[in-house]
């Protein structure tokens, strides 16, 4: 190596280990500005909710409505008192609702009818393709009794692709009449989709 190259990798080494040396110490410095930040902030941010408070589905779950209790057993000392009480507990819960008024049911219908849907257009797909498969085997085959076996399973394939086609237009149909349902008893349009 000639002198060049000798200068050339001692500016190198000289210039790397300034940049380390530099960027540990601005790094260091960094952290104790922010450990007196801390130390000198109070926290006065509020409460934090988490995915853990909300519940299922993003919506806080509603609370089920106390049992009544009979009067006789409301009587007695202070039995005036538990009656408010309970009338004030009765107020602030919510009524129970129809069940065609929620989300969940509309959500839950929705859902269950896309799931069928999906399954069956991809048995649809799986019948094509074993279709497929078969009317290339009995195209390649030269034996008579191989050639029946193949029919035979060809035939099947297409009696089953046949009704699965028919239940895929009938979940079709039955989707868009949810939605028209749904439109009729003026569900929001978020809840079914």
């Amino acid at each position: 190596m000639g002198a060049w190259g000798r200068l050339l990798t001692v500016a190198l080494a000289a210039l790397a280990f300034g940049v380390a040396g530099v960027s540990a110490q601005s790094l260091g410095e960094v952290a104790k500005k922010e450990q007196q930040r801390r130390k000198t902030t109070t926290k006065t941010a509020g409460k934090t909710y988490t995915n853990r408070d909300l519940g299922p589905g993003g919506i806080r779950p509603p609370t089920p409505p106390a049992p009544a209790a009979p009067a006789s057993q409301t009587a007695g000392p202070g039995g005036l008192a538990a009656t408010e009480a309970e009338k004030a507990k009765a107020a602030e819960q919510p009524e129970a609702k129809d069940p065609r008024e929620t989300e969940e049911y509309w959500r839950g219908r929705m859902e269950g009818a896309k799931a069928e849907l999906r399954r069956n257009e991809m048995f649809l797909e799986a019948l094509q393709s074993r279709l497929n498969a078969l009317t290339t085997d009995f195209v390649n085959r030269d034996d008579p009794a191989q050639r029946a076996v193949i029919a035979t399973d060809r035939q099947k394939a297409l009696a089953e692709m046949e009704r699965t086609t028919q239940l895929v237009s009938q979940l079709k149909q039955q989707i868009a009449d949810i939605e028209e349902e749904a439109r009729q008893a003026g569900v929001p349009p978020g809840w079914i989709r």
